[in-house]
């Protein structure tokens, strides 16, 4: 009878997932055209000789007429494969391709896994040295601590492109914006914050070294690994870990974390207890983000502490401090500007990007991909959703600009607008058509009216609208409802205008017009004024008509046919024109406009017979 462990269902779907034809999670795909004998020629033999000899001039051509400029190898030994331990690197490549798949998903970069079975640091650093200017960049992964350290300062050392150890510095990174906004949240400023970090592996130590970067006093931080406090007197430190002890007589976890301002924990799961949160100082700051298991759980943490900001590793959580949000953008923004390395300047301002996006209104596909209402910057959102759109054109800007301002930039971005829109079309086809509309309408700063001037989501719009200077929105709505609805999301009450249809001094001008147009089709007084007052697509349109504003964006809860029967009511088609519907569908990377699907009906039938 078989001792292994029995599957769970979540564990059966992922071994069917990576099993199914074709095996794996990635795969090649030729980016030029391979259909004739003519493009043959041109991609191969004889053609290719002509990039050859121009890259053996110039070996910075390479970028030109390569792939190399997009490229990032995910590297890895597999001592460390996530919390499984040394299982060796034919066992890591599962988790090397799915870095490589969220390369491309979040970041349109080409990730290609490379396995090196060689723990020995030497030969692990002479063997990655030999191949990595192939690529633009080299993501190490899943490799033990403290090997780690050496082996990605060597490389850099090694190779002119961007070396970049994911375990230590995208969850320093992560973690340094959600402290950011913590610390905002708080009033508090990082050259007083008193931290304690549990937990001396990589990402603990890069984690430390990027907050004192910000500002975090030497002595204002206690160290707590496996064997207790960090102090001077200690002789079984590392020699990284050796430069972050300092003189205390601090000696236990409960000891460090009285009064302490910030708990970041990337240790063990439940080594803190409520008892230690509790000591802790007014608004504790506590990172737990050890995975599965936090080092204590959020309700505990509740529990005792009302006042408390957490964040964990968990995606069930609000808070989450994932990877995902760090090392696309961070390699995105050095690939585009052709940076010789990735500094601390520039995983600065990565951090800087993510807490200043988390800021910003968010999106309602966000919280829908997130399944949660209402998300704003707060004690529950103080680091950006993964799926937030606007990832890919915010935080590698901010990378690459850093990259120049710093001298590791062999390509330097001349124009930040154009390169933030080019970013947005990478992964979002209908970005482009986005832009060409806002920038055909930008500073001609129209009037438009939003309809259900009361619902969130149109809330949102019109104050995106407004705050992009794309001109003023008018929201028609009860005030009250309104400016209420825009403090649960955020939105300041006093910078959009509201006009209450009912309140309207236009009203009577309004439902003496409508009804002269309308007697005659059935309507009383009485049910134009019912129209004017209640029906907010009615009231809009009559303002677009009196020249009250210059358009309109219809109600968001009523089906297309009600709202376009609701505006034909006041406006008519202009003279030798008709209405139609305009449907954007993505289909394969393209934009597809359709027209008409919403106000024609296309009747089918046999050729001759009426259509």
């Amino acid at each position: 009878m078989s001792d292994a462990p029995k599957l769970s269902k979540t564990d059966e779907e992922a071994l069917a997932l990576h099993s199914a034809e074709p095996a794996g999670k990635i795969a090649l795909k030729a980016t030029k055209p391979m259909a004739t004998q003519r493009d043959l020629a041109l991609a191969y033999s004889p053609g290719v000789a002509a990039p050859v000899r121009a890259i053996a001039d110039d070996p910075d051509a390479v970028y030109d007429f390569t792939s190399k400029g997009n490229t990032v190898a995910v590297v890895s030994n597999g001592t460390a494969i996530l919390g499984l331990g040394n299982l060796g690197p034919a066992a890591s490549k599962p988790v090397m391709e799915g870095k490589a798949v969220l390369f491309k998903r979040f970041a349109d970069i080409d990730g290609f896994d490379v396995e090196v079975d060689y723990t020995d640091p030497d030969k692990f650093i002479d063997c990655v040295a030999g191949f990595g200017d192939s690529f633009g960049g080299i993501n190490l992964e899943d490799i033990k601590s403290p090997e780690c350290f050496d082996i990605e300062a060597r490389l850099r050392e090694r190779l002119d492109i961007p070396v970049f150890h994911d375990d230590q510095h995208g969850t320093a990174i992560i973690a340094a914006a959600g402290l950011i906004n913590a610390c905002e949240l708080t009033g508090r400023s990082f050259d007083d914050l008193r931290v304690v970090l549990i937990g001396a592996g990589a990402a603990g130590l890069s984690v430390l070294e990027l907050i004192k970067s910000l500002g975090v006093q030497d002595d204002h931080v206690t160290i707590v690994d496996v064997h207790g406090v960090v102090h001077d007197g200690r002789d079984d430190l590392h020699e990284r870990l050796r430069r972050h002890a300092r003189k205390t007589k601090l000696r236990t976890l409960s000891d460090a974390m009285i009064d302490a301002d910030v708990m970041l924990g990337l240790s063990a799961g439940g080594v803190v207890t409520p008892a230690m949160v509790k000591s802790m100082a007014a608004d504790p700051i506590i990172f737990a983000m050890a995975n599965p298991i936090p080092e204590i759980m959020p309700d505990e943490i509740k529990a005792v502490r009302s006042d408390a900001i957490i964040a964990t590793g968990r995606s069930d959580f609000p808070n989450q401090v994932n990877n995902v949000l760090g090392f696309p953008y961070i390699f995105r923004g050095a690939l585009d500007v052709r940076a010789r390395t990735i500094n601390e300047q520039m995983k600065l301002a990565a951090a800087r990007a993510l807490a200043d996006l988390a800021r910003q209104d968010v999106p309602d596909e966000v919280g829908a991909a997130n399944k949660a209402e209402g998300l704003r910057f707060g004690r529950d959102y103080i680091i950006p959703s993964p799926f937030d759109p606007r990832l890919i054109s915010f935080v590698p800007p901010y990378v690459a600009r850093a990259a120049v301002e710093s001298g590791v930039a062999r390509k330097p971005i001349e124009d930040q607008t154009r390169y933030a829109h080019r970013l947005a079309r990478r992964l979002d086809p209908m970005a482009a058509l986005q832009q060409r509309v806002t920038a055909s309408i930008r500073g001609q700063n129209k009037r438009i009216v939003f309809a259900e001037g009361e619902e969130p989501s149109v809330i949102r719009a019109a104050h995106a609208f407004q705050s992009q200077g794309l001109g003023e929105a008018i929201l028609v709505a009860r005030e009250d409802r309104a400016k209420a609805n825009m403090r649960a999301l955020g939105v300041p009450d006093d910078t959009l205008t509201i006009v209450n249809a009912r309140l309207s001094d236009r009203n009577s001008d309004y439902a003496d017009w409508l009804y002269k147009r309308l007697q005659r089709k059935g309507y009383l007084r009485r049910d134009v004024q019912r129209l004017v007052n209640n029906d907010r697509n009615v009231f809009s349109a009559c303002m677009l008509k009196f020249d009250d504003a210059d358009g309109m964006g219809p109600g968001v809860p009523r089906h297309f046919t009600n709202t376009l029967f609701d505006v034909s009511l006041v406006l008519d088609p202009a003279p030798g024109r008709r209405v139609i519907g305009l449907a954007a569908a993505v289909a394969q990377g393209r934009t597809l406009l359709i027209a008409d699907t919403n106000v024609t009906e296309f009747r089918g039938g046999r050729p001759g017979r009426d259509r």
